[in-house]
């Protein structure tokens, strides 16, 4: 009578399990799925870097040049205090106009302009993707 049960039991467990793929979602391939997708604005998750009179925001695909303004100034105050130098790219995930750049200007095809900003996060220390060089 035990081993009837527990064959049933096993049987009826193995029956039961799923082998359901989970799917990661990639959120650079939803971009254009945004919060709201009436509002033109989609959201972009990246590193981004401010030095001098350039900003950038590098996308797992793309790069782009990213509008001086306020929120752009309220993003770099948000970063900060996750720089070891002024160079240093951080991980941002921020809801933006993209549009090309004027005919005729330097930098990359497209730009955006930050309207939201989501999330800041810190840098992974154990990345090693930048060459330093010393005297």
């Amino acid at each position: 009578m035990k081993k009837i049960f527990v064959l049933l039991t096993i049987a009826f467990c193995f029956s039961n399990c799923k082998n359901e793929a989970k799917t990661e979602v990639n959120l650079e391939e939803n971009r254009a799925k945004s919060y709201d997708a009436n509002d033109g604005l989609i959201t972009m998750k990246g590193e981004f870097v401010y030095y001098g009179d350039a900003a950038v925001l590098q996308a797992p695909n793309e790069i782009y040049g990213v509008v001086i303004d306020d929120n752009l100034r309220l993003l770099e105050e948000q970063v900060k205090p996750f720089k070891k130098e002024a160079t240093d790219m951080v991980p941002v995930t921020v809801r933006v106009r993209k549009f090309e750049k004027p005919e005729g200007e330097e930098g990359w095809p497209y730009r955006v302009e930050i309207k939201e900003i989501l999330k800041v996060e810190a840098p992974n220390p154990n990345k090693e993707d930048v060459i330093k060089l010393a005297n």
